[in-house]
């Protein structure tokens, strides 16, 4: 014991670190302030900030019949707003402006539908009459091609295909699409009503929004706003950009090799754009599949090759210049997003989720690096800087 008493213990004060109570138990401060403890609280914040996203996303898909006009219309106020900016510039009021680039916007897309359906409606017929001659050419290929399938086994297909036809799962998704037809009139309706209001008072509504925070938040949210719109705006214009010149490559072969429906294959590569990476590509497909049945295998062959030569000239070309910073986003990303976009509302769900993803990468952006624009930094550092 003398022995021991010659080397008193060092305290744990000593090592600069909290002293332990008797028996060697941890404190919660220590328990919690260790490798694993950090560890614990960081995963605890991350299922909680995951909890928190998939209860909100599940809220918004229970409301989506009034969530997806109002992205709709935000991104379309986001892409013309500077038309009516414009417009505000030279004298008009705001309501007149307003309804000048509401009402343009409204002829453009009625003019653009109105193209696609006489343009269908006009060659439905041969179409219909190519479709029966290439499935025929089809079902031959089946039999004496290298599959050696039996008339017997197309026969059961095509039968079965007869009878869910007739069957009361069809009839029971007949009334489904009706349903869906209903709440595609709301939707549209919704729209266009959120869509001028967006236009009109976009700002106010902004201002209304961010007026409970003061000082370093407001004047950060105001960015924001800014930017996020910036994002959007350009998103927008350059995707139609991008899509007309799709849209004049690729409509100009398919009349070109007078394949049918040429125009309104044209229209779908158009709005096909809209849909980053897969869109465009899936509507060349869907243009070399109608050359392939009606003008043979040779004009099918020109079609892919015209698809890809205007991708390329897509991917190299115009994605940079056009897009500039309006979609700094991984083609990784890209993907993850229309993946995510398309599962949780289809279609619909796939045109929206990449300018979503790029106006949350911005917002970040702006929140976390101030954008560049030095808010949060001190004033003595920022000017500094500026000198």
């Amino acid at each position: 014991m003398a022995l021991f008493s010659r080397h008193p213990r060092r305290t744990c004060s000593e090592h600069g670190t909290a002293a332990t109570p008797e028996g060697g138990s941890k404190t919660p401060q220590q328990l919690w302030g260790d490798g694993y403890g950090r560890v614990g609280i960081r995963a605890a914040q991350t299922l909680l900030i995951l909890a928190v996203s998939v209860v909100a996303v599940f809220a918004l898909l229970q409301v989506k019949l009034l969530v997806i006009p109002m992205l709709i219309a935000l991104i379309l106020a986001a892409a013309i707003s500077p038309f009516v900016n414009v417009l505000k510039r030279r004298g008009i009021n705001d309501a007149l402006a307003t309804v000048i680039a509401f009402v343009s916007l409204l002829v453009v897309l009625g003019g653009v539908f109105t193209v696609i359906y006489f343009s269908v409606r006009s060659q439905w017929d041969d179409l219909v009459q190519q479709a029966s001659s290439g499935l025929d050419q089809l079902q031959s290929f089946l039999q004496s091609g290298p599959l050696h399938v039996d008339e017997a086994q197309i026969d059961a297909a095509r039968n079965a295909i007869v009878d869910f036809a007739t069957s009361s799962q069809a009839r029971s998704g007949a009334i489904t699409g009706l349903s869906v037809v209903t709440e595609f009139l709301t939707g549209a309706v919704l729209l266009v009503v959120i869509l001028f209001f967006f236009l009109k008072d976009g700002e106010r509504i902004w201002s209304f929004l961010i007026s409970p925070f003061t000082g370093d938040r407001a004047s950060r949210l105001r960015r924001v706003g800014t930017r996020s719109q910036e994002v959007l705006g350009g998103y927008v214009r350059g995707t139609a950009i991008v899509a007309l010149v799709d849209t004049v490559g690729i409509g100009a072969a398919l009349l070109i090799l007078q394949v049918p429906l040429a125009l309104p294959l044209a229209m779908v590569v158009f709005i096909g754009a809209f849909i980053p990476i897969v869109g465009a590509t899936m509507a060349g497909i869907l243009a070399a599949l109608v050359a392939l049945v009606a003008n043979g295998p040779v004009v099918a062959l020109i079609v892919v090759a015209v698809v890809v030569a205007v991708n390329q000239l897509e991917g190299n070309l115009l994605q940079p210049v056009v897009m500039g910073k309006s979609l700094q986003l991984h083609a990784l990303v890209i993907l993850l997003a229309l993946t995510a976009g398309t599962l949780l509302a289809g279609i619909v769900g796939a045109v929206l989720a990449v300018p979503i993803t790029a106006v949350a990468w911005a917002i970040i952006k702006v929140w976390t690096t101030d954008d560049g624009q030095g808010a949060g930094r001190d004033p003595m550092v920022a000017e500094t800087a500026a000198k």
